[in-house]
C-alpha cells in the first residue's frame, strides 16, 4: 500500500523533470550515434575497397570510445525508468557527466572524420559503384565472348587465349560475389582488363593475313641478302690469313660455319612460316618469320665480322699512327681536366700509366706481319679506360 501511496502522490514536476533528462540524454546519443553511422560506412568502405591504408585500426578506439558511451547511456536510461516508477532523482551532476560523455565520444568522431574526409568520402563512392559496375563488366565480357565465338578468327592462338583468359575472369567474378565489394571490383577489373585484350585481338585479326604475307616476303628477301653476305667470308677470311698475322683472325676461325647454320635455320623457319600461311594460321607465320629474321641477324653479324675486321686492318696498316693520335688526344683531354678540377694527386698517376701503355703499343708494330689487330685492340682497352677515368672524375666534381 506505500508504495501504492507513493505513486498516487508523485508530482508532475517529477514527472517534468524526468522527461528532460530523458530528452538531454537521447539528443546527445542521437547525435553521437548518427556520427558514428556516418564514419563506420566511410571506414568500412575503405576497408573493402583500400586495406593498405589501415584505416580501421585507426577507427577502432574511436568506435570503442562510442559504444562505452553508449553503454553507460542505456544504463543511465534504465535508472531513469526506475527513477521514474520509484519516484527518486538521479542527481544532476551525473546527467551532466553523461551527456559530456557522450559530446566528447561525438567529438572524437568528428576529428577522425575531419582527418580523413575526402579519403572516406571517396572510399564511399567507390564502395556505391562496385554493384554497377560488376554488372556492366559482366555484360559486355559476355558480348564479346560471344563475338569471339561467332568469329571467323576465332581459330588464332591470339583469339583463344584471350577467350579462355575471359572465361577464366567471369568465373572468378561469379565466385567474388560473396567474398566483398573490395575482392568483387578487383575480379571486375581483371576481367575487364582480359575483355579489352580479345577485343584488341579480333580487331587485329582481319589484318595479320596481309602482315603475314609482307613479313614473309620480306624475309624471304633478307634470306637472299644474308646468303650473299655469307658468300664473301671465305675471300676475306683469305685475305686477312694472307695479309695479316695469324692471330689477328683466329676468333673468326667459325664464323662462315655458324654464319651457314644459322642461315639453315632461318630457311626451316620460313619453311614452315609458308606452310602456315597456307593453312590460314598467320600468327603463326608472324611467329616463325621473327624466328627466321633472328637467325638471319646472327648469320649477318657473323658475315659482317669478318669483312669489317678485314677493312679495319687494312685502315689501320695504310694509317697505324691515326688510331693512336686519336686515343693521346682523348688522354691529354683527360688529363687537362684533372688539372682544371684539382685532381691531379688522385688520377695523375694514373693518367700518366696510360701515357707508357700507349708508348708500348705504338712500337709493337714490328716485323714482317705486324700484329695490328693486338694494336688496335690495345689502343680501344686504354681508350675505354680512359673514358672510365674521365667519367670518375667528373662524378667527383659535380
Amino acid at each position: 500500500m506505500a508504495g501504492r501511496r507513493r505513486g498516487w502522490f508523485r508530482t508532475s514536476r517529477d514527472n517534468e523533470w524526468v522527461q528532460q533528462a530523458r530528452q538531454a540524454l537521447t539528443a546527445a546519443f542521437l547525435d553521437m550515434d548518427r556520427r558514428q553511422s556516418i564514419a563506420d560506412a566511410g571506414v568500412a568502405a575503405s576497408a573493402q575497397m583500400f586495406p593498405d591504408r589501415g584505416l580501421l585500426e585507426r577507427w577502432e578506439p574511436v568506435r570503442a570510445r562510442c559504444y562505452d558511451a553508449a553503454g553507460s547511456y542505456l544504463a543511465l536510461s534504465e535508472r531513469l525508468d526506475q527513477a521514474e516508477r520509484d519516484g527518486t532523482v538521479i542527481p544532476q551532476p551525473e546527467l551532466d557527466a553523461q551527456v559530456r560523455k557522450l559530446a566528447e565520444a561525438a567529438r572524437g568522431v568528428d576529428e577522425f572524420y575531419g582527418a580523413n574526409q575526402a579519403h572516406l568520402e571517396h572510399a564511399v563512392a567507390v564502395y556505391g559503384t562496385v554493384p554497377q559496375l560488376v554488372t556492366q563488366v559482366r555484360a559486355a565480357a559476355q558480348q564479346t565472348r560471344q563475338a569471339a565465338e561467332a568469329s571467323p578468327y576465332a581459330g588464332y592462338p591470339s583469339v583463344r587465349r584471350a577467350a579462355a583468359a575471359v572465361d577464366e575472369g567471369l568465373v572468378t567474378l561469379e565466385a567474388a560475389a560473396g567474398a566483398g565489394a573490395g575482392v568483387a571490383r578487383e575480379a571486375a577489373t581483371q576481367l575487364e582488363a582480359v575483355t579489352r585484350t580479345l577485343s584488341r585481338a579480333l580487331e587485329d585479326a582481319p589484318g595479320k593475313q596481309h602482315s603475314a604475307t609482307t613479313a614473309l616476303a620480306s624475309a624471304g628477301t633478307r634470306l637472299a641478302a644474308a646468303r650473299h653476305r655469307t658468300e664473301r667470308i671465305p675471300p676475306a677470311m683469305s685475305a686477312l690469313l694472307r695479309e695479316f698475322h695469324a692471330a689477328s683472325s683466329a676468333d673468326l676461325a667459325n664464323n662462315e660455319r655458324e654464319a651457314h647454320r644459322a642461315i639453315d635455320a632461318a630457311d626451316a623457319d620460313l619453311s614452315r612460316a609458308r606452310a602456315a600461311l597456307q593453312n590460314n594460321d598467320p600468327e603463326q607465320t608472324l611467329e616463325l618469320t621473327t624466328s627466321a629474321r633472328a637467325h638471319l641477324a646472327a648469320a649477318e653479324e657473323q658475315a659482317d665480322a669478318v669483312t669489317d675486321r678485314l677493312a679495319l686492318l687494312r685502315e689501320v696498316r695504310a694509317q697505324p699512327q691515326d688510331k693512336a693520335k686519336a686515343v693521346r688526344f682523348k688522354l691529354r683531354d683527360a688529363q687537362m681536366l684533372a688539372v682544371n678540377n684539382g685532381l691531379v694527386a688522385q688520377w695523375g698517376t694514373v693518367l700518366d700509366a696510360q701515357s707508357d701503355r700507349l708508348e708500348r703499343v705504338s712500337g709493337s708494330l714490328t716485323g714482317r706481319h705486324p700484329d695490328y689487330w693486338a694494336y688496335v685492340s690495345e689502343l680501344d682497352a686504354i681508350s675505354t679506360f680512359i673514358a672510365g677515368v674521365v667519367d670518375r672524375m667528373r662524378k667527383t666534381d659535380s
